[in-house]
């Protein structure tokens, strides 16, 4: 217990620290505690990102947030959730990313990417279509899985992955690193939650396998390993690496929160700086206690547990609130979603309810006479 209470004093995580105090990770400066949190758009053509990401994203790193994450973005084409999902598995997808990027980075926020694989729920409809899966016979594709357990009875059945083919996943994350340190991003998370491929893997529930894949508790998270110490890899000593998990499938006989610390410890050892703490995804019939901040008491109970940063998202609105869970060491870093959807310029709002002193551009110093 010293070395981790003179852990969290060295690393800033005071419980005097609020949500205005800046961040560093590595040789890497965040101007709050403030993120934008990975949210998909579907507004993407063949995986290339378009001119409503780079208004959609630059505004919020305007709007004051300290990162600003793009939404799950597939390291392969078949990865992708949608056919309108965004992408980073080929060359041609860096230069419009590097645009965002550079313009997030001009604002004084850090530009940060999800990396993602959707496995097996993967090839669906857009929302506003109901999200359904598509078949391959209507124009969907084949999808992948740990196991051949389609996400919901009815859905198209997804192959099972065989050792080489998980070997080229592998292999299709560290090029989607490479592509995007050259497109500027200076964050990378790895999206290992939500019931995809990552999570599908190390969750009893969708993971059948019985090779060296499947089967115990230490087999199942291998590829999350895995993955995570190759993005570490490709990634310079500087930059931080994010993973976010699902801490519970919020069913019986699931994935719990007790093997989300374990598994945190184990990202911690290949060189992991901060766990997103989400949650549920893997199932459809789970039963989830939905309420204002429900996330963070995982968030808490992994940096308690684990020597190692932890960031919490789900239904944080409040300024308030958000202040609250820095300054009680529920997680050094808040997430926020829809929240940044209603207002993009949440941070400078939540500056002014908390009488702190953040100035926003100079462009819109004239709407923030309080600053002046």
């Amino acid at each position: 217990m010293e070395h981790l209470d003179e852990a969290i004093k060295d690393r800033a995580r005071s419980t005097e620290v609020g949500l205005f105090a800046p961040l560093t990770i590595r040789d890497l400066n965040f101007r709050n505690r403030i993120a934008v949190s990975p949210m998909c758009e579907y507004s993407s053509q063949d995986g290339f990102a378009q001119d409503w990401h780079l208004v959609h994203l630059g505004s919020r790193a305007v709007g004051g947030a300290a990162l600003v994450m793009t939404e799950a973005t597939a390291v392969e084409a078949r990865g992708r959730i949608s056919p309108a999902d965004l992408g980073i598995w080929k060359d041609e997808q860096i230069e419009k990313l590097a645009q965002i990027a550079a313009f997030i980075k001009k604002q004084g926020a850090v530009p940060g990417i999800q990396i993602a694989h959707a496995g097996r729920k993967a090839s669906c409809r857009v929302p506003w279509e109901g999200g359904a899966a598509i078949a391959v016979a209507e124009g969907g594709w084949q999808t992948v899985a740990p196991s051949s357990l389609p996400f919901r009875k009815g859905d198209p059945i997804p192959k099972e992955l065989d050792a080489a083919e998980i070997h080229q996943i592998v292999e299709a994350f560290a090029a989607a690193t490479r592509r995007a340190l050259a497109a500027g991003f200076e964050v990378v998370e790895v999206h290992a939650a939500h019931g995809y491929l990552l999570h599908e893997f190390y969750s009893p529930l969708s993971n059948r396998r019985t090779d060296e894949s499947g089967g115990s508790f230490e087999n199942r998270i291998r590829l999350t390993l895995e993955v995570a110490q190759t993005v570490r890899g490709v990634l310079p000593d500087q930059l931080p690496l994010f993973v976010r998990i699902s801490c519970t499938d919020w069913k019986e006989n699931g994935w719990a929160l007790d093997d989300s610390v374990q598994l945190a410890e184990r990202l911690h050892g290949v060189g992991v700086d901060l766990i997103d703490c989400s949650s549920g995804g893997l199932v459809p019939d789970a039963k989830i206690a939905i309420g204002p901040a429900y996330q963070a008491p995982f968030a808490e109970r992994i940096r308690k547990d684990v020597d190692i940063l932890t960031g919490a998202v789900g239904l944080i609105t409040d300024p308030d609130q958000a202040d609250r869970i820095i300054r009680s060491g529920q997680a050094d870093l808040v997430l926020l979603a829809r929240q940044m959807l209603r207002d993009p310029y949440w941070p400078l709002h939540a500056a002014h309810a908390l009488k702190v002193t953040f100035e926003p551009p100079v462009q819109y110093l004239r709407a923030f006479p309080e600053v002046e």
